[in-house]
């Protein structure tokens, strides 16, 4: 397959294991075709990281600058809970965030994506309260921090917040960090809530809801994911582009979006070992931005 030019093409990329460093999933990226990336400066699942060493931050911060990758997204660790209800987990949480947020800075990384949260069972109102105080003491805590957290959309199971676009709203209102924070867009959670991306018509009165609720410009990072299980059904299942419910008739809708044209839309797909799923997977984001949106 052909490899599309640096700076070629719209702004597509992927989710890149740094299995064996940082500079190692900025050459996964470039040998999928990237042209932005994202990545764990730590273990997911796990509180703590290794600490960065700075020669590493600077050679990771070199091999993506030389690459053109751009912007550069982390995703948090999965373990950070603002939302719980557990005191214990609640500060181990704002603690692991602040980490993030310090590695980002490190690294040259300008986006660090958040999953809201979950309520535990304390309710919606209990929960977003809770968000919107961690986020605050996470950003007292790091006062010089150039990164901006990015909240995001999520499908929906359990207690988990975030899927409801008021919801997203009520967070940005509530915290006195808010210059700090924006948004992830992430399209198999966003289906997966309920909201209509594959008809042309439901892609805009979405856009519309979401617009209306929080403002379009505050999505600075779209996770391009299709979805395993059908709309509405609040499970987060990702699946390979055009394989899952949403379908290329979706994909269409947003590779062809004026709204999102430089808003970097990254894969968070299956992977094979060979690292063919992603190429066609960027390949069929390239294909789809060049055509028509479906109606």
């Amino acid at each position: 397959m052909t490899r599309p030019a640096p700076g070629a093409g719209p702004l597509v990329g992927a989710h890149m294991s740094a299995a064996g460093g940082l500079v190692r999933a900025v050459e996964r990226a470039v040998d999928a075709g990237c042209r932005t990336l994202q990545v764990f400066t730590k273990s997911s699942n796990q509180w703590n990281g290794k600490p960065v060493v700075a020669g590493e931050a600077a050679a990771f911060r070199k091999a993506a600058a030389d690459a053109g990758l751009a912007p550069l997204v982390s995703h948090s660790a999965y373990l950070i809970n603002l939302a719980s209800p557990d005191p214990v987990v609640r500060t181990r949480s704002v603690g692991a965030l602040v980490d993030e947020v310090e590695r980002c800075n490190a690294n040259g990384i300008p986006y660090l994506v958040l999953h809201p949260g979950s309520h535990g069972g304390d309710g919606e109102e209990a929960g977003l309260d809770r968000i919107a105080r961690g986020l605050d003491e996470a950003a007292a805590k790091s006062p010089a921090s150039g990164t901006t957290v990015l909240l995001e959309t999520a499908a929906g199971q359990g207690a988990c917040l975030g899927h409801d676009f008021a919801q997203l709203a009520a967070i940005l209102a509530r915290s006195d960090s808010r210059p700090r924070l924006a948004l992830c867009f992430d399209t198999c959670h966003v289906h997966a809530a309920g909201y209509d991306v594959v008809t042309r018509d439901g892609w805009g009165r979405t856009l519309e809801e979401l617009d209306a609720a929080c403002g379009l410009g505050l999505v600075k990072v779209i996770h391009a994911n299709d979805s395993k299980k059908e709309r509405g059904c609040r499970v987060d299942r990702h699946e390979r582009i055009g394989h899952g419910t949403i379908g290329l008739k979706g994909f269409a809708n947003l590779m062809t979006e004026p709204a999102f044209e430089k808003v970097p839309k990254i894969l968070e797909t299956p992977k094979d070992e060979e690292g063919k799923w992603d190429r066609e997977g960027l390949a069929a984001l390239r294909k789809l931005s060049r055509r028509k949106a479906a109606t």
